[in-house]
């Protein structure tokens, strides 16, 4: 089972760097957020309204995901292992991450409107006023942050559960990526019922995001950057997304701001401190590279811990485990 584990692991890698996503009328997470369409309306108590939404969605959702992998496991422990891949690659997203930042880069350079217009694909700002140095800014700031939600969380629960089952392990990825998109739908200040799915993000978020922090550090080549971009990472609002951004600021040498939220000086102080083509294009190349190591690392658990629990006589779930 843990090799198969791992497979599913590296059969999802295969399937981004092949295909980025699956068309969107085909894609379950676009599904999931029409299904959440119906949801967005006035509600008599929307605190309370939007606490049942972050409790059930995501189990919902994790449900579907394991009930999947569950009857594919009945046609043996390889069409397991595939679907368990394929849940895995709907739940993470890397390489459509890089095209788009990669693609705002470009563009900065002799078309700075068309930058501007590629950029609302990755960041939620105004990007009217930027100067190309600042889109530049923000595509590298989106891409490091959105690793962690893309693919290092789900990636994370899917690893974390494998050796119990592989329908444990799709059910965590799917319900991490549930709450993703949940936060990403009404997880704002001025949503009156965001505040629960918003702080339920958080919550899920604080360790992937940390450990993106170090996958980016290992990546760039530059593991000392965790200590310099600790002060900084403190600096937005999020909890969670200045440690992956502060980092990969350290490790560039670079600034990374948004106008009127936060600065994160990774070298030196001033205008011109913002990312050059070539200082973004080296940190979309460092953000590629920790998605490699976050893939690599996530199989690595998978068998570790998989080892580790037959070492101890393993789980008895004979309904959910299907045997290897």
């Amino acid at each position: 089972m843990t090799l198969i584990a791992a497979g599913s692991v590296a059969l999802a890698a295969g399937l981004d760097r092949l295909l980025a996503e699956p068309p969107a009328a085909l894609h379950p997470v676009a599904w999931l957020g029409r299904g959440l369409a119906p949801l967005d309306r006035t509600w008599t108590n929307p605190r309370l309204a939007g606490l049942g939404v972050a409790l059930t969605v995501p189990l919902v959702t994790a449900a579907v995901a394991a009930g999947g992998v569950a009857l594919a496991s009945r046609l043996g422990p390889l069409a397991e292992g595939v679907a368990a891949a394929i849940v895995c690659f709907v739940c993470t997203s890397r390489r459509m991450l890089l095209d788009e930042a990669r693609a705002v880069v470009t563009a900065s350079r002799a078309d700075l409107p068309a930058a501007k217009e590629r950029l609302r694909a990755l960041a939620g700002r105004d990007a009217t006023p930027l100067s190309a140095g600042e889109v530049r800014s923000a595509a590298v700031e989106s891409a490091a942050e959105n690793l962690a939600d893309g693919l290092v969380a789900p990636l994370a629960g899917f690893a974390l559960l494998a050796p119990l089952s592989l329908p444990f392990a799709a059910a965590a990825a799917a319900w991490v990526k549930a709450v993703n998109t949940l936060d990403s739908t009404f997880g704002y200040r001025s949503h009156p019922m965001g505040w629960a799915p918003a702080r339920l993000d958080d919550l899920v978020m604080w360790m992937p995001a940390r450990a993106n922090a170090v996958l980016l550090a290992v990546a760039g080549g530059d593991p000392g950057a965790l200590r310099a971009a600790r002060p900084l990472a403190r600096r937005p609002t999020s909890p969670n997304a200045g440690w992956p951004m502060a980092t990969l600021a350290v490790v560039l040498g670079v600034c990374l701001a948004k106008p009127g939220a936060y600065r994160l000086d990774g070298a030196a102080e001033g205008d011109d401190a913002f990312p050059t083509p070539a200082d973004a294009d080296r940190g979309v190349a460092v953000v590629a590279r920790a998605g490699w190591l976050a893939f690599g690392l996530a199989a690595t658990v998978a068998v570790v811990g998989g080892w580790a629990l037959a070492g101890t006589g393993g789980w008895s779930l004979p309904v959910v485990i299907s045997p290897c």
